[in-house]
């Protein structure tokens, strides 16, 4: 059986509405995802700093996470790990590194 395009994904924090956080320094992507995340129903945050980000998932739990990894005040990568001490919260890492290294890397800590 097929659901209707229109169909909303079942369970908690899925689908429009959510609240994501998206974390990225470049104004340019950060203004084009929270445009085209909020045209789809989607509540966001922008956050441009590991700092800015360990505040904002310490004062609301996001339902999923946008990461850049080249971020100011440091990596991506570094706020991934520290993030899988607390939350199990999902992650998509959104980043121009092509290193086949930075991916698992990235896998590897979820």
């Amino acid at each position: 059986m097929t659901e209707p395009a229109d169909a909303k994904p079942a369970g908690p924090g899925a689908g429009p509405s959510s609240h994501l956080l998206i974390i990225e320094d470049d104004d340019a992507i950060a203004r084009f995802l929270a445009a085209s995340l909020t045209a789809a129903g989607y509540r966001t945050q922008l956050c441009a700093s590991v700092e800015q980000a360990n505040a904002a998932v310490s004062a609301r739990r996001p339902d999923l996470i946008v990461l850049d990894l080249g971020l100011p005040d440091g990596d991506g990568k570094g706020f991934l790990k520290n993030l899988r001490a607390t939350s199990d919260v999902p992650v998509i890492v959104l980043s121009a590194r092509q290193a086949e290294a930075e991916k698992v890397i990235c896998l590897d800590l979820g």
